[in-house]
């Protein structure tokens, strides 16, 4: 298996699990780290095995010339950074939301095109262990059509602390767990063909929304209702940052409960399984299932690098799902259902 060199672009909170996962999921290693604040890649390279830190990402990427670049900063830098890359001749691997609008994220996957290198999206929700589990008995469980479906990833837990400069987004729980879920329900469902969406502000010390609720029509004719939330409010079941899925189905159901339960109920009756993710030792505890998933996620990239098969998120399957978010945004402004023309 061919080893890919990596240069990893931002050293912010999620950079240490991707990093990580680069080398959890095998076949890649970490050939240089950007940060603006030097001595943020200094600390975080220290932790893994010490690769050349840079505080100017096209030296970085001129220097080392990797095989793709793994971009981990905030949203508003992606577009800049993917065009850098590609301009290289570079791969690039971005992380979730991929742009700040959803013209600016099909500019990148342009410019990626023009260039003739591929644009990977590290959007690793659809991997948690137990979703891909659901699907499967979804597909082979004999459960029949299903015409309606919910999707819930609604929690108190208290975010902000760990990611501050989520308070200043004018965009929020849309572009953050809203690009994980409605890719979800796009992994589970297939393509929505219109949708309607609701938000609603809780805190009132943030610029953006942090509850929304989005109603999808399916072009298979199933309905799918995704709730999305961090109003820290309580919740007698609060297990962030799992999520509850319920299918409903012509000749039965399937759900996914907290504490990763599996339900698929048929007139033979009601089968119960439990699927824990996989545990790792650099896996944050409060962040396990998703971290977890992480590892999935690359892996399937790397293979995708590799030739060996098609990405699950490339750039061309994520801007669909962008797509449901900048048209949740829209919905919820104009208060109309909108037509998405796919």
């Amino acid at each position: 298996m061919r080893t890919l060199r990596f240069a990893m672009i931002g050293s912010g909170f999620w950079a240490r699990y991707q990093l990580a996962g680069w080398h959890e999921a095998g076949g890649a290693q970490c050939v240089g780290i950007y940060n603006r604040t030097r001595a943020k890649a200094e600390a975080l390279a220290r932790d893994f095995g010490s690769p050349p830190v840079f505080d100017d990402v096209e030296s970085m990427l001129r220097e080392t010339r990797p095989d793709f670049a793994d971009i981990v900063t905030d949203v508003g830098t992606h577009a800049k950074y993917t065009k850098l890359a590609a301009s290289l001749g570079i791969p690039v691997v971005c992380q979730k939301p991929l742009a700040v609008s959803y013209h600016e994220a099909a500019g990148m996957l342009d410019a990626c095109r023009l260039a003739g290198v591929p644009l990977y999206v590290n959007e690793n929700w659809r991997w948690q262990a137990p979703i891909r589990e659901l699907k499967r008995r979804m597909d082979s469980a004999g459960i029949g059509e299903v015409f309606r479906g919910r999707i819930r990833m609604v929690s108190g837990f208290r975010l902000f602390d760990n990611q501050p400069f989520l308070r200043n987004l004018e965009q929020f729980v849309l572009t953050d767990i809203g690009s994980h879920v409605l890719d979800t329900a796009r992994f589970l469902f297939g393509e929505a063909e219109s949708l309607y969406c609701q938000t609603f502000q809780a805190h009132k010390d943030i610029r953006g929304e942090d509850v929304a609720t989005v109603m999808l029509k399916m072009k298979t004719g199933a309905t799918v209702t995704v709730e999305m939330g961090y109003a820290e409010n309580y919740l007698e079941r609060d297990r962030f940052p799992e999520t509850a899925i319920l299918l409903e189905a012509t000749q039965g159901s399937a759900e996914l409960e907290l504490d990763h339960w599996i339900r698929i109920t048929t007139k033979d009756g009601t089968h119960i399984q439990r699927c824990p993710p996989p545990r790792y030792a650099w896996a944050d505890s409060r962040y396990d299932v998703v971290h977890s998933s992480i590892v999935g996620c690359q892996a399937n990239l790397l293979a995708a690098m590799r030739g060996e098969c098609a990405a699950e998120t490339s750039g061309e399957d994520n801007l669909k799902t962008v797509r449901l978010v900048f048209a949740s945004y829209e919905s919820a402004a104009s208060g109309q259902v909108v037509n998405l023309g796919q």
